[in-house]
């Protein structure tokens, strides 16, 4: 997207996670192909467990302590990130004018639902991508954003690019040994079938405590009708689009300075000492790898970006890692009279990013998979509040 500055670009990316120096990489490559700015470049994951997983800094540690390729193939990355990098540049050649912005939204049934369970009066996260205690699956829905929402660029009344955003893990099995872009890549396919002149993008959204769970056996029959019940709410999504002349591109980034978690195996010393356990487990060292590298960015003093583009009357704001339903929500209150997407799983190195609520109740303690010192709302929501409202603009780059 080009207005009278520099451009900006939105990449996402069929995989697990980028973090650290990986998301840095990708963001790099792209910004040195199109002529922009690193800061400029989204670079979105939509999560797929089934999917590579990346952080160059943390496999350097592991190929030190005798663990060669044991998250990624450092070789296929670079090739990965060279083939995105010319597809970037031959993109950058081939503009296309955008007069207007379209928005649309649909509800989007029987898909999304809370990890967050009550059972017999006692709250816990127990409820997984796929769960087979048929009691926790299908309890309350609880908090979601039942919305898909599409943001379109035209040229006159001709569509060009679709975007879609629905906050839910993208999965609905993973871990038996494929590789799979599952039931949201499903979706995202027929949609570019329905209209091949429409280019289809799908992101995820605020989504790092919300499953797709409560009507998934966790087999294919399942896939299959997940995928058609996101497909479907695409369609609505885009047949209630509201196409507005496009007079705006602004741009505005902020930066949060997250203080690592650190106790246990998250301190430096521990991560140290595990990573090179020989008779630790695995996935322990993979763990312990990424919590130093981590540390070594935290220390090094370099924040993670929130990046955001203001068309005026609609904004996407890109949230890091595994960023709760509750952000989401709380975006759109912040501009209530606008349309406001807002994807998370951009650097993906903070791992869950808890609401204060869920953090009370437990949710850290019954997961991990979190690298930042506990309740990071009010840093989170400072980051939203400068991106998204007026007093933001004093920011815009």
């Amino acid at each position: 997207m080009w207005s009278d500055q520099k451009p900006v670009v939105l990449c996402a990316v069929d995989w697990c996670e980028l973090r650290n120096d990986a998301y840095d990489r990708w963001r790099q490559a792209i910004a040195d192909a199109v002529g922009t700015d690193r800061e400029r470049v989204l670079v979105h994951c939509l999560h797929q467990h089934d999917a590579p997983y990346a952080d160059l800094q943390a496999q350097r540690l592991l190929t030190e302590h005798g663990l060669p390729n044991a998250m990624f193939d450092p070789e296929f990355h670079e090739q990965v990130v060279q083939r995105v990098a010319q597809a970037a540049a031959a993109s950058a050649s081939q503009r296309q004018t955008v007069t207007h912005l379209g928005t649309g939204q649909a509800e989007v049934r029987d898909v999304a639902s809370n990890r967050r369970v009550e059972i017999d009066g006692q709250v816990s996260f127990s409820r997984g991508s796929f769960t087979s205690n048929v009691k926790v699956r299908r309890a309350a829905e609880g908090l979601i954003d039942p919305m898909l929402k599409t943001l379109s660029f035209w040229d006159g009344d001709r569509p060009l690019i679709a975007v879609n955003c629905y906050a839910t893990h993208p999965m609905s099995y993973y871990g038996r040994g494929d590789v799979s872009y599952d039931f949201v890549g499903m979706a995202r396919e027929q949609r570019q079938k329905d209209d091949p002149g429409v280019f289809q993008i799908y992101l995820s959204g605020c989504a790092g405590d919300v499953t797709a769970s409560r009507t998934n056996s966790g087999d294919e029959a399942s896939r299959r009708a997940l995928a058609g019940r996101l497909h479907d709410g695409m369609i609505r999504a885009w047949e209630a689009t509201r196409r507005v002349p496009l007079t705006k591109v602004d741009f505005r980034v902020a930066r949060l300075h997250f203080q690592p978690r650190d106790e246990g195996n998250f301190t430096q010393q521990a991560a140290a000492r595990v990573i090179g356990d020989l008779t630790a487990a695995r996935k322990t060292r993979l763990q312990a790898a990424l919590t130093l590298s981590w540390r070594n960015r935290v220390e090094s003093g370099q924040p993670v970006d929130v990046p955001a583009i203001d068309f005026g009357f609609a904004q996407l704001a890109l949230l890091p890692a595994e960023s709760f339903v509750g952000y989401q929500l709380a975006a759109q209150e912040l501009r209530p009279d606008s349309f406001v997407m807002t994807p998370a799983y951009g650097e993906c190195a903070p791992g869950y990013l808890p609401t204060d609520q869920a953090e009370q109740e437990g949710f850290v303690a019954a997961h991990g998979y979190d690298w930042v010192a506990p309740f990071p709302q009010k840093t989170i929501m400072a980051a939203l509040k400068s991106v998204l409202t007026e007093s933001g603009k004093q920011n815009s780059r």
